[in-house]
């Protein structure tokens, strides 16, 4: 039986950067698995940038069906953990499931990935204190205050842990990531 990874998210998550890691760990022959606040079918966006606007603009993306709602799930049953961004992790990091799911997997050294505004739930369990860390660069200053040393680069791995700063990067992100997971959890 192939290894179980768990992916975290919830509406308003990136598309890309919810499919492409999807998509990247069944190719390798993982069983990935959607868990949500609960158990429904999620409606993701995009982010682009456009001329103009100082920012990322958000446009309606794909829907997706959450097989599991987080208060379900067993951490110990899943290899690994992939956190997806966009505006999601902004309102899922309050989430005391959510926080239970993410701290079980720091505790173990499980293989965690995570990118773009994913960071501010691992920032939220207190998990990045003493590490190095990407993610979104205006997310910086939060990475610094929850005591993580913070680099602007494609991927970064510090231990199991592999970040990543958004969709643009997704080629380096699942590069470490896979590596990192062939090393702990290799599919037979």
């Amino acid at each position: 039986m192939a290894p179980k990874i768990l992916l975290v998210t919830g509406d308003a998550a990136e598309s890309l950067e919810v499919l492409y890691p999807y998509q990247r760990l069944r190719e390798e022959g993982y069983e990935v698995f959607v868990a949500a606040p609960e158990r429904k079918t999620l409606r993701f966006v995009v982010h682009d940038f456009e001329p103009g606007f100082d920012t990322y603009t958000e446009k309606p993306g794909y829907t997706w069906p959450a097989d599991l709602a987080f208060s379900d799930v067993v951490p110990g049953d899943y290899a690994a953990l992939v956190i997806p961004g966009g505006r999601a992790p902004e309102y899922l990091r309050n989430n005391a499931d959510l926080k239970r799911i993410v701290a079980a997997f720091f505790e173990d050294a499980r293989p965690v990935a995570q990118i773009c505004h994913g960071p501010l739930i691992t920032a939220a369990t207190g998990s990045l204190g003493g590490r190095e860390v990407t993610a979104y660069p205006a997310l910086e200053p939060d990475m610094r205050t929850a005591g993580a040393a913070f680099q602007d680069s494609e991927a970064v791995v510090d231990g199991t842990l592999v970040s990543s700063r958004a969709w643009p990067d997704h080629s380096a992100w699942m590069r470490e990531f896979l590596k990192v997971l062939r090393a702990k959890a290799p599919v037979a």
